[in-house]
């Protein structure tokens, strides 16, 4: 895997975010989505920065939506994740299951959760 198909933790939890949102993953959707199932907190700020470098690197695109009112006619951004960043999700998802496989006390290892 070349250095820019890595992805750390938080790029994996922003691009799980994304994935589970669908059609509705903009930065704050994004956001209150991980708040809410990784029991973390984080800024606005670092979720559109970590957007932004995976969009950098190739793993998730962006697109404007409609001017809304409630937005003071503002669009919203919305993101998906590329094949790309599928890959490198499941890469990194994958080396975890390596590496947990035969750590006394961790459950899992391939093809079990």
């Amino acid at each position: 895997m070349a250095k820019g198909d890595y992805v750390g933790d938080f790029e994996q939890l922003v691009l799980l975010a994304v994935l589970r949102l669908g059609d509705g993953a903009y930065g704050m959707a994004v956001r209150r989505e991980i708040e809410a199932n990784s029991n973390r907190s984080v800024s606005l700020g670092a979720i559109y920065a970590t957007l932004d470098r995976l969009e950098e690197k190739g793993l998730v695109s962006s697109a404007l939506g409609p001017a809304a009112r409630e937005r003071r006619d503002r669009a919203r951004r919305f993101f998906k994740v590329r094949a790309p960043g599928i890959r490198a999700l499941q890469n990194a998802l994958a080396a975890l299951d390596r590496m947990r496989w035969g750590v006394p006390g961790l459950e899992g290892g391939p093809g079990r959760a």
